[in-house]
């Protein structure tokens, strides 16, 4: 009969069950099929059999169990059959094949492979599928039969698994992986008859931590501690299975030695299964280790592989005793001089924090705030020694370093004779400067701004009045900027009064009021006095100078005079003329005209070269409608000194001045006389009018009568139809 045929059969409903019974590979020859009732194949005499010839499952292993073929009719046929077939060894047979293990990350699928085979195919077979308990019994979570299959109910798995069947393969999906499905799972397959097989596989479950964190110890460690001190902690959260963590410092591992190196570790299982390490690495620091890197490694696992992540590097603050002490000079750099500001610096080549440093100049001690000392305003007293003490509180263990300070100085100048010094005209003058220094110096005399002599000596072979003033002695260190000191000396040279200008000066002036100023030099200082030409002394101002004395006289001018200044002294007088000559001269004003004219003023204007005379006629008139005045302008007041060149382009200007007026004049009485202003029509006839380059006159006459006569310009009477 054929596997088809068998299948079949398996399908007539009970109370009957067909069972194919075939030959085993080696007896092929023999092949009986008989249908019996459900009661007689359930015989006692018949369970017992099947049960002896049970095998149990092995792992990963192809099982056998065969499987009893049994005639119907009567139960003595159906126990012998039983015995032949048991002899012949024609058992059916049952394999299953899994993996070991089964690796995925938390959060995926996981996929469970159960490959078996049997001779009665799908049809006749059940697959169940279980997990281990941490008691080491096992939870069926799926289980599928011929005609029914489902999920365990209240299982973790219920609602996160499902099987795919393809073939002779048996598939369980778990989705949604987490890590407490790192369990083993079991595949069990049987069939009609009373024989099994099972497989099992271990899932595996991964979850990569977190990035490893690192903490220093905030505060330093000392190398003089006897036991391990804490360098730093490192973590890592939420991996599985458990991360490894291992120290480094400077790229080397770091590992347990005792009394040097200390490593521990706590783990924490959360909540969610994950694994949380922390690790804490204690040990004996060397001064070395200030600059040394530390940090750790934490060894994780994926599926299939092992991977590493590396914590940030950290330092620490290591405390070491100093073995040697340095001290110098901050501030200034280079040369010290009195009226700086010292800064003196102390360092040593320890860290150690609870330590006093101190610095001591001739017995004085400073405490020092920031490695450092600020002296301001020092002299030269505070030069010599400085020593930096460094004192360690824990053993008062002393270490010292010492520098030399030099403040240089340079002292004020002094000059001999000191103040000031009186010579006699043409008499040598001698003078000398010096100032105490530290250093070299260099020495130069000024006057006035101007230097006369460089070295410590001033000397002059003959004195003059020009010798005489303040002289200046500057003494500096070219060595070093802004080192300069001076002091000044009065230098008076006696001798008869000097005035200054020349011993007769001529001022002009057109004003009536005058200033004169005279300046004398001399020592003893001179007494000025001022006097006229006609014996009259004017009371003045005098004022003494640098070098002598200064009088200035104001007095009023009605004519030319002579004025005299006369200095004196015990040595001799001096006397300077001043020669004034006063402009007292008049101008003639522009006359407005009006556009009737009843009453004219005759005046005449002499216009010469070098002066101006301006006379008036005693004759007055009026007018009907209008008056015309003459008004007369005196020529703008001059300085006393004004010089002949510049009086004269001012004389030149007026005169240019009033011949525009006369000209300006001439065209309106020619525009009147032909009508063209004021009404007036006909011709004037000019051709009488005389003219000269020397002189020019304008004539105009009034009389008392009620009718105005203009006159020609020489004089003539015009006729009334000339008007």
């Amino acid at each position: 009969m054929t596997r088809a045929e068998r299948l079949s059969l398996q399908r007539v409903s009970a109370p009957f069950c067909i069972i194919c019974l075939s030959t085993l590979r080696r007896h092929s020859s023999l092949s009986l099929c008989t249908v019996f009732q459900e009661d007689q194949f359930l015989s006692d005499s018949f369970h017992t059999h099947t049960h002896t010839h049970a095998h149990t499952p092995q792992h990963g292993h192809l099982q056998h169990r065969p499987i009893v073929m049994a005639l119907p009719d009567t139960a003595p046929l159906l126990v012998g059959l039983l015995l032949i077939f048991h002899a012949l060894g024609a058992w059916a047979i049952v394999e299953v094949n899994m993996e070991d293990k089964v690796e995925v990350m938390a959060g995926d699928t996981a996929q469970i492979t159960c490959m078996f085979t049997t001779d009665e195919g799908l049809g006749g077979t059940t697959i169940q599928w279980f997990y281990v308990l941490p008691n080491k019994k096992r939870q069926r979570i799926y289980n599928k039969e011929p005609m029914h299959e489902a999920a365990e109910q209240n299982t973790p798995f219920t609602d996160r698994i499902s099987l795919n069947v393809t073939g002779t393969a048996a598939v369980l999906v778990i989705r949604d992986v987490g890590v407490k499905d790192n369990l083993e799972f079991i595949c069990v397959i049987k069939t009609i008859t009373p024989e099994e097989a099972e497989g099992r596989t271990q899932l595996q479950v991964f979850k990569s931590p977190t990035f490893p964190t690192i903490e220093a110890v905030e505060t330093g460690v000392s190398v003089n501690e006897e036991d391990p001190s804490k360098i730093g902690s490192c973590s890592v959260k939420n991996g599985y299975p458990k991360p490894n963590i291992t120290w480094y410092r400077n790229n080397m591992p770091l590992r347990i030695t005792p009394d040097e190196v200390d490593l521990k570790s706590s783990i924490t299982t959360e909540s969610s299964g994950l694994y949380s390490v922390q690790s804490e690495l204690r040990m004996k620091v060397k001064k070395e280790d200030k600059d040394a890197k530390f940090y750790c490694e934490v060894l994780y696992f994926v599926p299939g592989a092992t991977k590493m992540t590396e914590s940030q590097h950290i330092n620490i603050t290591v405390y070491y005793p100093p073995t040697e002490v340095n001290i110098w000079v901050e501030s200034p750099k280079g040369k010290i001089k009195e009226g700086d500001t010292l800064e003196l610096r102390c360092e040593n080549n320890g860290n150690y924090p609870s330590s006093i440093t101190t610095i001591k100049h001739q017995n004085s001690g400073y405490f020092v705030e920031n490695n450092k000392m600020v002296q301001t305003n020092v002299t030269r007293l505070d030069g010599g020694v400085y020593e930096c003490t460094f004192m360690e509180t824990d053993n008062f263990e002393e270490i010292s370093g010492s520098t030399k300070v030099l403040v240089n100085y340079l002292e004020s100048a002094v000059i001999t004779p000191k103040d000031s010094i009186t010579v006699m005209e043409e008499e040598e003058l001698k003078a000398s400067c010096n100032a105490l220094s530290s250093l070299q110096t260099d020495i130069t005399w000024f006057k006035n701004e101007k230097l006369v002599s460089k070295g410590n000596s001033l000397s002059v072979k003959s004195a003059t009045f020009e010798t005489a003033g303040m002289y200046k002695c500057v003494v500096t260190v070219p060595e070093m900027e802004g080192m300069k000191t001076s002091s000044t000396l009065q230098v008076n040279v006696k001798g008869s009064p000097q005035i200054l200008g020349p011993g007769v000066q001529e001022v002009e002036t057109y004003e009536t009021t005058v200033n004169l100023n005279c300046s004398a030099r001399g020592f003893p200082a001179p007494t000025i006095m001022w006097t006229t030409s006609d014996g009259k002394n004017l009371n003045a101002l005098q004022t003494e100078t640098e070098d002598g004395a200064q009088s200035v006289v104001t007095f009023k001018i009605t004519s030319s005079v002579k004025v005299f200044c006369n200095a004196s002294n015990d040595f001799g007088s001096k006397v300077v003329e001043f020669n004034i000559k006063a402009i007292l001269n008049t101008i003639l004003t522009t006359i407005t005209s009006m556009p009737t004219i009843s009453t004219t003023t005759r005046s005449t204007t002499t216009i010469s070269n070098d002066t101006v005379v301006h006379t008036t006629p005693t004759t007055t008139t009026t007018t009907s409608t209008n008056a015309i005045t003459d008004d007369t302008v005196q020529t703008p007041t001059k300085s006393p000194n004004i010089k002949k060149e510049s009086k004269g382009f001012v004389i030149a200007i007026i005169i240019i001045a009033i011949l525009l007026l006369a000209i300006l004049g001439s065209v309106l009485y020619f525009l009147y006389k032909k009508g063209r202003i004021c009404g007036r029509s006909g011709k004037q006839d000019f051709s009488k009018r005389k003219s000269s380059k020397d002189n020019i006159v304008v004539e105009m006459k009034s009389d008392n009568t009620e009718e105005a006569i203009l006159l020609g310009v020489n004089g003539e009477k015009q006729q009334p139809n000339d008007q």
